[in-house]
């Protein structure tokens, strides 16, 4: 159930070993895509939130590679999954607190709706991953 190595054992790329593993992946590079192409037009009216767009995509995508790697250890599904959460705590501190949060100039944001579900998504994924890996 953990990752494991599909070459030899001294290998330094690593495949996952449970199918969510593939589906974490899929789910971090989906939010990681997503606030690298908003990053430049949020940077257009808030230059410190664009540039936190485009860290924040970085780290998703950081993540997976380091996934990839003989260097994953189970602690770090926790480490994700803090991280997906995090991001979207920070979603609702930057717009606010409830529902109003997803909608932009009277139109739901449909970017945001689906980045923050992927990412609790994501925070569920890892977070069992961490209980059901050894």
């Amino acid at each position: 159930m953990s990752v494991s190595n599909t070459q030899a054992s001294d290998s330094f790329l690593s495949l996952p070993g449970n199918p969510l593993g593939y589906v974490a992946i899929l789910l971090a590079l989906v939010t990681g895509v997503i606030h690298l192409l908003l990053g430049p037009q949020v940077m257009g009216f808030s230059q410190t939130l664009g540039i936190l767009f485009i860290l924040n995509g970085l780290g998703f995508v950081g993540g997976i590679v380091v996934y990839l790697t003989r260097y994953w250890r189970r602690e770090l599904y926790l480490v994700a999954a803090l991280y997906g959460l995090v991001t979207v705590l920070a979603f609702f501190v930057f717009q606010g607190f409830g529902v109003d949060a997803f909608y932009r100039q009277g139109s739901l944001n449909g970017m945001a709706a689906v980045s923050k579900a992927v990412e609790v998504l994501f925070a569920v994924v890892t977070g069992y991953l961490y209980t059901s890996t050894e």
